[in-house]
């Protein structure tokens, strides 16, 4: 039996509290009323799809005035009244903490269940009794997830298809992180200008035709269908290889440690290379992202330096992507930086102060181990 026929759902910036609980078989309600303030409509708006796509019949309950507690009182004492009767329950988890506090005087009144959403052990607790805590089940998907932030997923989700050829690659790369670091950036630069001349081919230029270290980095690449090197000339197998030689290799490397241990940490959904479009229609892509204990977590993967003046600063690329993994699902959301080159002190105190994780250089040969530390914390 569900927890209640109707769940009054207190709408605010995090969506995921109140929409975890409706996806939940245990607690799933008849009908989802999204009350909420004007300033809160956008949110509503995008609650209300997820909601209908899982069956749950969904309507509105606004509130003129969220400073006002008699007000908002009077409001919910006349819902109250209209719906005398039916099974209502009461998530407190969202709203202002006066529309929670309006709310939960009214619920004694009117005798409704009162529950609360703990997004720290993903838990409902039921606030009316002394009754078990209920564990949420792992039904979120991240298309029904982003959509409840007002994302829009731009095409599929993408799932790459591991290729064989290219786990050898992947290994030495990572086994050799330090080492290849200079040919790698030498290589990135190569497939950076095919890229903005539009080209599947780039030519060495002098200085780096007699570069040892980075002929044998491009037959590595070779051996593994990326490219071919004839004379002077590279030549890549097709756009997404050039993209894979440009720095994507570690998104691929990422993707598949992520792969392996969706079984044994119970990741619910997972993709690569993920275009999300908010409502103003600007597009933002996230490396590697996927579901774990109800929780988004997002990954950056960066093999560029950034200690050079023309490229992104690593300050930088921590600010983005703390404020991105935010807008895009929640306070909630955990983020990763995951970055073949290291970074510094200063660097490591700022992550450490936006709370995204850092796995860097000779760090990445750990990962399997540091995604488990990372998902069960």
């Amino acid at each position: 039996m569900p927890l209640a026929d109707i769940h009054l759902m207190l709408v605010s910036e995090q969506a995921a509290p109140n929409v975890l609980p409706a996806l939940d078989a245990a607690l799933k309600p008849v009908e989802a009323v999204l009350c909420t303030t004007a300033k809160m409509a956008e949110r509503a708006a995008d609650l209300e799809p997820v909601l209908r796509e899982s069956g749950v019949k969904v309507s509105r309950l606004s509130l003129s005035n969220e400073h006002d507690f008699a007000k908002m009182q009077d409001e919910l004492l006349s819902f109250a009244a209209q719906r005398d009767g039916e099974l209502i329950a009461v998530n407190l988890t969202g709203g202002t903490k006066l529309m929670a506090l309006a709310a939960q005087s009214v619920a004694k009144i009117a005798g409704w269940r009162v529950f609360y959403v703990d997004v720290d052990t993903d838990e409902v607790s039921w606030l009316d009794e002394q009754v078990a805590r209920h564990a949420l089940a792992h039904q979120a998907r991240l298309r029904h997830y982003l959509r409840a932030y007002g994302f829009q997923i731009d095409g599929g989700i993408e799932r790459p298809q591991p290729l064989q050829r290219q786990s050898d690659l992947l290994r030495t790369l990572i086994v050799q992180v330090g080492s290849l670091e200079s040919p790698l950036s030498q290589l990135n630069w190569l497939a950076q200008q095919a890229e903005d001349a539009r080209r599947l081919h780039v030519d060495l230029t002098p200085a780096l035709s007699d570069s040892r270290s980075l002929d044998t980095l491009l037959r590595q690449f070779a051996e593994a269908g990326v490219l071919q090197l004839s004379g002077n000339r590279i030549s890549f197998a097709s756009e997404a290889e050039r993209t894979f030689a440009k720095g994507g290799w570690l998104e691929e490397h990422v993707f598949r440690v992520i792969t392996q241990v969706t079984g044994e940490l119970g990741l619910r959904d997972k993709a690569a290379g993920l275009q999300v479009i908010d409502r103003s229609g600007a597009k933002n892509e996230l490396d590697v992202s996927f579901l774990a204990r109800n929780r988004l977590h997002v990954i950056e993967c960066k093999t560029a330096r950034m200690d050079r003046p023309e490229a992104p600063k690593a300050n930088d690329a921590l600010f983005k992507l703390a404020e991105i993994s935010r807008r895009v699902g929640g306070l909630g959301t955990r983020a990763m930086l995951a970055s073949y080159r290291a970074v510094g002190e200063s660097e490591r105190r700022l992550a450490k102060a936006l709370r995204v994780e850092l796995v860097c250089g000779p760090e990445l040969a750990r990962l399997p181990e540091r995604i488990h530390t990372w998902v069960k914390r």
